[in-house]
């Protein structure tokens, strides 16, 4: 018994400070974000409560709809995508060997580390409708030079595009690290066998690599659910309502009209968001994933 004391003693204390840390940066943040969104509080100073008036506003607000589903439309034009072209190149940056390996992967890795300013410079430049390089694709096809960012059938799915180029290099290296834990001696003996190379992938490859897969699509789900600087930095002098997205409509809310109450009501509503929809999809992939 004096055993467990003592265990559990250590447990704790070797555990408070990271409760103690993410109760004050997280836990309480939260608490206090849902109380605000029962007021009709201005983005500084106090509020009188209002109880669910924000959230049924909420239902009500069209620009709110909007918002959802230009968010959803980002997820489904990245998520998936993104994460097969990160497993497709890292299956082919694994077959190569020393420095070229190196080489190939810090190519492929340095946008990750590139801020946002840098990459909307660009992607800006290379859109550019007088001299950007992607103007000689996009002419011959259309007839005439096109700006991407003012027209709405191409705003989302280049975004969506330069987004996955920017963020792809962290879910290549994931795939990469669970690729290098496959031994080889299956590989070997599958050869043996006879097997091709598809079938390996299917017998082999792709159930082994599944836990990394379900881990890279749960990372995007959270990280694309909340988007907001590309859309708002491509988007800024246009049609921002039309490409209104969640995180960008509690920026106009709060910082434009000064609203904190229904800011935090959009916060509270997109953080339910984010964790139902993660939830689910973890389970449904680690349920009906390749055993």
């Amino acid at each position: 018994m004096n055993s467990l004391r003592n265990q559990t003693l250590v447990a704790a204390v070797l555990v408070a400070p990271f409760v103690a840390i993410y109760s004050w940066m997280f836990l309480w943040p939260t608490v206090q974000m849902v109380q605000l969104s029962l007021t009709d509080a201005p983005l500084i100073g106090e509020g009188k409560y209002i109880g669910l008036a924000n959230y049924e506003r909420l239902i009500q607000d069209k620009t709110f709809g909007k918002a959802i589903w230009n968010t959803a439309y980002f997820v489904l034009l990245t998520v998936i995508p993104g994460t097969a072209a990160a497993l497709a190149i890292a299956l082919m940056v694994s077959r190569l060997k020393g420095w070229l390996q190196s080489l190939v992967l810090s190519a492929f890795f340095l946008p990750f580390v590139l801020p946002v300013t840098v990459v909307y410079l660009l992607w800006q430049w290379m859109f550019d409708i007088q001299f950007g390089i992607m103007q000689a694709v996009l002419e011959p096809i259309y007839g005439q030079t096109v700006n991407v960012w003012r027209r709405l059938p191409f705003f989302m799915p280049t975004v969506a595009l330069l987004t996955i180029w920017w963020t792809n290099g962290f879910s290549i290296l994931l795939f990469l690290a669970g690729l290098r834990n496959i031994p080889k001696e299956l590989y070997e003996a599958a050869s043996l066998d006879g097997a091709t190379r598809w079938q390996a992938f299917s017998r082999i490859t792709w159930p082994l690599i599944w836990p990394v897969t379900v881990l890279c699509l749960t990372i995007q789900l959270i990280l694309q659910l909340k988007i907001f600087d590309q859309v708002y930095l491509f988007a800024s002098g246009g049609r921002t309502q039309s490409t209104m997205v969640l995180v960008q409509y509690i920026f106009d809310q709060a910082f434009v009209h000064n609203d904190g109450g229904y800011a935090a009501a959009i916060a509270v509503a997109l953080f339910v968001i984010v964790v139902a929809f993660s939830v689910f999809q973890y389970q449904i992939l680690r349920i009906r994933g390749p055993k």
